[in-house]
């Protein structure tokens, strides 16, 4: 009965106002209690004591029957529909690659707590936006791999980004084989749109394949590359060494984006080029390019109504018949 109310509505809800004589007919039935039952006059009552039998202490639940069987009919009488919604939906398929830098400078903390962190974040918000798109997501430093192939799993991409972390990977910052992996991945898609959102705080100084080499290579296959720098204006606070035990030593630094570069890439496959001074300003410019790729969808939704008052109208005469044959049967008392 409780799955019933799931995405219930009633056609008829003022009949829930019969319900506020519920109080009033409670309040009736307690002071003409005596007038039901005959009084047996004694001189004292030490000859009936231990005479309360266990059905008469039952034959106090019989207003309860009343009652439920009351509540229970004027359900009915709001006359509960089960809504049934089915969608049609056809969506023009966007395939969508990440590629996060994950070089030691994106631990600097000119963002809170730090570049990395924050443009994990910020990229998990952006994947829960694309319900119908298939994403994946590639990683480099000195190196590049894919982490997560392209998926409708969201859930499965949104963990690979939290697991993300600096370290991973020889540092260095090799732009143009993370850019190569991503378009080695999705070249080959069928979808009618193929998107790469390659994110960095660096200069290329890694890697066997130049970023303009991989960016050509994008344009030939019709992959548009969206490029982010990362990072604020002036110094920072960055990693500038580690420890024997691994832990990074921190100095403040001058930020090094090479923005001709991201421009480039950007502007050879067709798509822009953002720069990202703040988390705030981040966010902004992934709800951008959510805007600029967004998904057509065409949703047909039917929305069909079952009627579910007749099995709350069973159940309220169900509960007053069991009342009425309990009062005059079980519970019978004789004047």
């Amino acid at each position: 009965m409780f799955n019933l109310f799931e995405n219930i509505h009633f056609v008829n809800p003022e009949a829930f106002l019969l319900l506020l004589l519920l109080p009033g007919l409670g309040a009736w039935y307690f002071l003409r209690r005596k007038e039901r039952y005959a009084t047996l006059k004694m001189p004292n009552l030490q000859a009936a004591t231990g005479f309360a039998s266990f059905r008469g202490k039952l034959r106090g639940l019989l207003p309860v029957f009343r009652a439920l069987a009351f509540t229970v009919l004027v359900i009915a009488l709001a006359r509960p529909q089960k809504t049934l919604k089915e969608e049609d939906i056809t969506a023009d398929g966007i395939d969508i690659f990440m590629v996060m830098d994950l070089s030691s400078s994106m631990l600097a903390q000119d963002f809170k707590p730090d570049r990395l962190e924050v443009s994990k974040r910020v990229a998990a918000e952006f994947v829960s936006k694309r319900e119908y798109d298939r994403i994946g997501l590639a990683v480099f430093a000195g190196e590049a791999f894919t982490q997560c192939p392209l998926t409708t799993d969201h859930r499965v991409v949104k963990e690979f980004l939290a697991n993300l972390k600096c370290g991973l990977l020889d540092d260095g910052t090799a732009i143009g084989m993370g850019l190569a992996t991503a378009v080695n991945r999705i070249k080959d898609s069928e979808a009618k749109s193929k998107v790469v959102i390659l994110l960095t705080d660096g200069v290329n100084n890694a890697g066997y394949v130049k970023p303009i080499t991989a960016a050509e290579i994008a344009r030939e296959f019709g992959v548009k590359v969206y490029t982010i720098g990362v990072g604020s204006t002036g110094d920072a606070l960055t990693p500038i060494s580690r420890r024997s035990d691994g832990r990074y030593i921190f100095g403040l630094a001058r930020v090094e984006i090479d923005e001709q570069l991201l421009k480039k890439i950007a502007d050879m496959t067709g798509a822009k080029y953002f720069r990202a001074t703040s988390a705030e300003s981040l966010e902004r410019i992934y709800a951008e390019i959510d805007q600029l790729e967004k998904t057509k969808i065409n949703v047909t939704s039917i929305k069909r109504y079952s009627e579910e008052f007749h099995r709350f109208a069973l159940l309220g005469l169900l509960l007053l018949v069991l009342e009425i044959l309990l009062r005059y049967t079980v519970f019978r008392t004789i004047p």
